[in-house]
């Protein structure tokens, strides 16, 4: 009976197991690590230290090489992936750059009163016009994309641990095309070649 009722147990816990999602224990180690930072940063400010100071104390000097070694591998610029990663891009680096002008804002409040805040039956299209300084702002930009878009170049940075297999450049690109089109026919032999088991 003993024997039956661990068993039964034991099957009860493994299909709540079962049931979980299947990053749950990650999600659970997760979360026991930021109760540990909360824990610690709590304690940290009992004692009147700052936390990130007392952190970064802690960690040894090999894994801040590794961690400054993996921030330098990351590239911010991703480059271009599609058309609307590019848009949200622009899009980002323009609101930053936008410092709005509050007395300008208000003289507009009070020359249009409640009509500033438009709503479906405002008929405020086409009644704006842009100041001068906003107009060079704009030019000024453009003239600086054009300018970026010059300088571009698609040549591709070059990677040191890639296997190196050609004698010069144009050898290398032609690897690549051949790689592209046949390489999952190929890829065996190459690797039977690369051990010395080739037949």
């Amino acid at each position: 009976n003993e024997a039956r009722k661990l068993n039964h147990q034991e099957v009860v816990e493994e299909d709540k197991r079962l049931k979980l999602p299947a990053n749950w224990e990650a999600k659970k180690a997760r979360l026991e690590w930021e109760l540990k930072v909360e824990e610690k940063k709590k304690e940290c400010a009992a004692r009147g230290e700052d936390y990130e100071r007392v952190k970064l104390l802690e960690i040894s000097a090999e894994d801040a090489e590794r961690w400054e070694r993996k921030k330098k591998r990351k590239n911010p610029d991703l480059g271009f992936s599609d058309y609307a990663a590019a848009q949200l891009r622009q899009y980002q680096r323009l609101t930053r750059q936008i410092k709005p002008d509050l007395e300008q804002y208000e003289r507009l409040k009070e020359q249009y009163g409640e009509a500033l805040y438009p709503t479906s039956d405002s008929l405020l299209h086409g009644t704006h016009v842009p100041s001068k300084e906003g107009i060079d702002r704009m030019v000024a930009d453009l003239e600086k994309q054009i300018e970026k878009r010059e300088k571009y170049s698609r040549r591709r940075p070059y990677n040191d641990d890639a296997d190196i297999d050609y004698i010069n450049e144009r050898n290398a690109k032609f690897n690549k095309k051949a790689e592209r089109f046949y390489g999952k026919y190929t890829a065996e032999i190459k690797q039977n070649l690369e051990r010395g088991t080739a037949v």
